[in-house]
């Protein structure tokens, strides 16, 4: 996925559309840490993850079995 760092104010940053913060369990207001690496690569890594509820695990089940629902069907 490409994103275009974008000028905030007097700052820069990056704008994380909903589906990926979906994808990340996070949300915002949810504090990250920010790790610069050699070569310039940056990592973000929750600094505590949100647990999943019942609701969210249902969902994710369900759209797992659908996507891959001939491939379960040729395993069994």
């Amino acid at each position: 996925m490409i994103k275009t760092i974008s000028k905030i104010g007097n700052s820069h940053g990056i704008i994380f559309d909903s589906a990926l913060l979906q994808l990340a369990r996070l949300q915002p207001g949810d504090a990250v840490n920010v790790e610069v690496h050699a070569g310039g690569t940056i990592t973000l890594t929750p600094t505590e993850h949100r647990p999943i509820t019942e609701d969210e695990a249902a969902a994710a089940a369900c759209r797992l079995i659908s996507k891959n629902d001939e491939l379960f069907r040729r395993l069994s």
